[in-house]
């Protein structure tokens, strides 16, 4: 193995492929390296929808993208892509590199890229084949320091480095000019801050979306006992059960689905007094704003995924699951099983108001300061 040299780093290549989750995950590994090798350049390799969110934060001082539709073309059109990407990344001339994505794709660009050190996790989720090598010369436990959450899967690296632990927690904060814009669109509605629940109910995958009908059970239940208004949130492509539950609720709720940019939505998911929804993307944004989470879980274990840094509930069905779509799921791909649609309105109700009722004091302490 590498012996890890005590000289500065000046630039690190973190691979990190996968989504927003993934991302929000994975930007505390970078919030530890920076004070672990002060000045050193840290840039992530991910799609360009998530470019200006690394960069706008802070959590990348640079990014190089690539097109995930291109990826999954043609072998003609993945060529290209692959060349291109590779091409800009070597311009960078990185002193590491370090594979979070683990996939034959990512350990092929770790070798291309070829820094002299290159960190990679041993043994792999994805075992290698007989053609493949791995590039990698600092090998990182699949779960570091002793803890069993994906968040340190993200974060081992560092133990294989020696570098400190200092950052155990995603924290994001907001943009300035984001938070205006979020308190701007409160005010259009006559919101207060911490005076609403932030509702996600898409999902990467149709089983992983809970029942439109029950997420508007659990709004209109919420809204008589509280008083709290309901604003939905999610990407352009989460209309369908947005307008599900916007039509089936009693109470007006405000449909902010497709409006908002990455770095606006964090700002909104800051102002909220609870985020309600499926486990995605935006639950783990929210936690890292520092918003309470209610995350709704199928077959995917919340002890490896659910919400970290904030008081939190992760609810999921009993296991095993009794199958409520056996025509249409894959029981062995928590992406692919329909799980969650088994949890009940009662619990989720029930969660949503220990949740409320356990950050009461906190959240009266936080409105104080802006009085």
């Amino acid at each position: 193995m590498l012996q890890i040299s005590p000289a500065p780093f000046r630039s690190i290549l973190i691979l990190q492929t996968k989504f927003i989750g993934d991302l929000v995950l994975a930007s505390a590994l970078a919030r530890n390296l920076q004070p672990g090798y002060p000045g050193v350049g840290i840039v992530f390799l991910c799609e360009a929808r998530f470019a200006s969110f690394l960069t706008a934060h802070g959590i990348a001082s640079d990014v190089v993208t690539f097109r995930r539709a291109m990826m999954r073309g043609s072998p003609l059109q993945r060529g290209r892509e692959l060349y291109s990407m590779v091409h800009r990344l070597r311009r960078h001339r990185f002193d590491m590199t370090i594979d979070l994505t683990d996939s034959k794709t990512s350990r092929l660009i770790s070798s291309l890229v070829n820094a002299p050190t290159r960190v990679g996790y041993h043994p792999s989720e994805r075992p290698l084949r007989w053609h493949e090598r791995q590039p990698a010369n600092v090998r990182a436990r699949p779960f570091g320091f002793g803890e069993r959450h994906y968040l340190y899967r993200y974060l081992s690296p560092l133990e294989a480095l020696g570098v400190d632990l200092r950052v155990r927690a995603p924290s994001i904060r907001p943009l300035a000019v984001e938070t205006a814009r979020a308190l701007a669109l409160l005010d259009k509605y006559h919101f207060r801050r911490s005076g609403f629940v932030a509702v996600h109910a898409g999902a990467s995958f149709l089983g992983r979306r809970w029942q439109p009908e029950r997420f508007a059970a659990v709004i209109d239940e919420i809204a008589r006992e509280t008083g709290l208004d309901f604003v939905l949130v999610g990407g352009p492509d989460e209309h369908k059960a947005a307008d599900e539950i916007a039509a089936r609720t009693a109470s007006p709720v405000v449909n902010f689905v497709g409006a908002l940019s990455l770095e606006t939505l964090l700002a909104l998911l800051k102002e909220a007094r609870l985020f309600l929804g499926n486990e995605s993307g935006p639950m783990h944004m929210a936690a890292a704003a520092g918003t309470p989470v209610v995350g709704l879980y199928g077959l995917t274990n919340p002890i490896r995924w659910g919400p970290v840094g904030v008081a939190s509930i992760a609810l999921q069905p009993s296991m095993p699951c009794e199958c409520v779509a056996s025509d249409f799921c894959k029981p062995t791909d928590p992406s692919k099983a329909c799980c969650v649609w088994r949890l009940e309105v009662g619990p989720v109700t029930d969660a949503v108001r220990e949740i409320l009722a356990r950050t009461e004091k906190q959240t009266a302490n936080a409105l104080s300061r802006y009085a």
